[in-house]
């Protein structure tokens, strides 16, 4: 892996989120107190002139009370041959056992946060949260968005500088 700087990532920045996925991990690898959850919605850019990472989890996730605990969080992108590993930690909770073990991904050291970032990996994205607010239905301005939310279980969103990038070359 080798640093990335923030301004020169390349990315496809819909179907990072829609097509590859990103595993969302929030805690902290020293104290072993960490979740993570396989997110497809999601964004990368600047805001208040900075580098940003933004994620949306329900208040219902077990990764939730990660995220409202610690301060910071990484995103990893993997190869396909992880495509099965990402699908077990999008669908299993936390709560149930250690589905990181089960997953066979093996969590790491980030560079600059406590959140672990996963050695098998292609890219790993470490960021402070900055910013979180609630979704709130009266501001859908498409109806289509209320379809995700028959249970009315509306997300929090949290806002996240990225500081640091680390990356393996891609072979396109």
């Amino acid at each position: 892996m080798s640093d990335i700087i923030i301004d020169e990532l390349i990315t496809h920045p819909i179907s990072i989120w829609a097509k590859q996925w990103l595993l969302l991990t929030c805690g902290d690898l020293q104290r072993k107190d960490y979740n993570a959850m396989t997110v497809a919605w999601g964004s990368l850019g600047n805001i208040w002139n900075m580098p940003f990472a933004q994620v949306v989890v329900r208040h219902s996730r077990y990764t939730y009370k990660f995220m409202e605990k610690y301060n910071s969080f990484t995103l990893c992108t993997f190869p396909e041959k992880y495509r099965q590993a990402l699908n077990l930690l999008g669908t299993k909770s936390g709560r149930d056992g250690d589905k990181i073990a089960e997953s066979g991904l093996t969590p790491i050291a980030s560079k600059t946060i406590a959140a672990p970032g996963f050695a098998e990996a292609e890219l790993i994205i470490e960021c402070k949260k900055i910013y979180w607010d609630d979704m709130q239905p009266v501001h859908f301005l498409d109806e289509e968005i209320l379809r995700h939310y028959q249970k009315r279980d509306y997300h929090r969103i949290y806002f996240g500088k990225v500081l640091s990038i680390v990356g393996k070359k891609r072979s396109d």
